[in-house]
């Protein structure tokens, strides 16, 4: 297991400096940051002995989503930490080696394009996974799938709600417009990170739901769980047992939906962890995605077919849709999806914990450093 906080220094630069060292390695410190003041690299950019020797440099944007209008001053402040070496090898044909953690992405592509990087791809997120939910699987904080009998039809954290997290708002719209709000799910008045109100994001809606502004006001807002009331940090945690435990299907809200891009985070691997079953607000394709690690998705026992649909609101839709036809089925038929869906999240489970995860994103690792060369 890669420890996610030491994966630069340990995994990274031990491997440059031993494969290819006369290249400089860039990341931001602290994680999820975007300033430009907050790009670190190793490589000796300053010291004169090897200052003329450095001939490429990697940049790591592994942990967010790219967003050009958010990240371009970074993008570009790479660039300028590195015109040393195009002036001190003028006869060299510099290509600066980006790495991200989304793929099949129009926006990598259009980053890779203006700056003319060679991409690279890893996936972060399934280590930092790993590491995060380390030991779960040993502890007594939620009964095992096979002994809980779920009144509830879904849980769903959505705590966050401004920034580029409007499919959020679109979300909670459906799951207040068709009644769904009975079931364990978290909806802000005002976003607790970007201090927006809900009723301000939804306004930008108004031409495709008339109604989506009266829907929140006048809705009982806001609905938080017990550890979000904190505002605590929770991405490295599984909280919620009890709602989980009660809930048949786990929806998480990942952090990018709109646009062709796979992005998936931990969001995706906590009903994993879980033992859930899940439907995922995600970009189209990401059933697709999580499947080529080897997990398992619920088509046959629930409509899939939602991930399919290239067109970000009606997929929404269909979403919504989709957990309506779950709440709207009698509890007998409710347990007898939690009874089919039973051995597909105990093989995740046990993928996740024992299996072959962590082997496939280890082959997938060393084969992107490999390319580095």
């Amino acid at each position: 297991m890669i420890r996610i906080d030491e994966l630069y220094n340990n995994t990274f630069w031990s491997w440059i400096q031993t494969n290819k060292p006369d290249t400089r390695l860039f990341f931001c410190d602290p994680p999820g940051s975007a300033e430009p003041s907050t790009l670190f690299n190793h490589g000796a950019e300053y010291e004169e002995e090897f200052y003329k020797t450095e001939t490429d440099y990697i940049f790591l944007h592994d942990q967010e989503p790219i967003h050009l209008d958010i990240h371009k001053e970074l993008f570009d402040e790479v660039i300028t930490r590195n015109e040393d070496i195009r002036y001190n090898h003028p006869l060299l044909q510099l290509q600066g080696h980006m790495v991200t953690s989304e793929k099949n992405s129009d926006s990598v592509d259009e980053i890779i394009s203006m700056y003319e990087w060679k991409s690279h791809y890893y996936f972060y997120h399934g280590w930092a996974s790993i590491d995060w939910y380390r030991g779960y699987h040993r502890s007594f904080l939620i009964p095992r799938a096979k002994d809980r009998s779920p009144t509830k039809s879904f849980i769903s954290p959505n705590r966050i709600i401004g920034g580029k997290r409007d499919h959020r708002v679109l979300f909670l719209y459906h799951l207040f417009k068709n009644k769904l709000n009975d079931n364990p799910i978290t909806a802000p008045r005002i976003c607790p990170t970007e201090n927006v109100a809900i009723t301000e994001v939804a306004k930008k809606y108004i031409d495709t739901y008339p109604d989506i502004v009266d829907v929140f006001e006048n809705a009982s807002l806001p609905m938080l769980f017990n550890n979000e009331k904190t505002q605590l940090m929770t991405s490295c945690w599984i909280t919620n047992h009890d709602e989980s435990a009660d809930s048949l299907f786990y929806v998480p809200t990942e952090t990018v939906y709109f646009d062709r891009r796979w992005h998936l985070t931990e969001k995706t691997f906590k009903p994993i962890v879980l033992e859930m079953p899940f439907i995922l607000v995600a970009p189209m394709g990401s059933l697709e995605y999580i499947r080529s690690y080897g997990f398992k998705t619920f088509n046959g026992i629930i409509d899939e077919s939602y991930d399919e649909e290239s067109d970000d609101i009606l997929r929404l839709e269909k979403i919504a849709n989709l957990l309506k036809d779950i709440d709207s089925l009698s509890a007998k038929e409710r347990q007898q999806i939690h009874k089919h869906c039973l051995p597909l999240v105990e093989y995740n489970y046990n993928h996740f914990y024992f299996g072959n995860f962590e082997k496939i994103l280890w082959n997938e690792l060393t084969g992107m450093m490999n390319e580095w060369l």
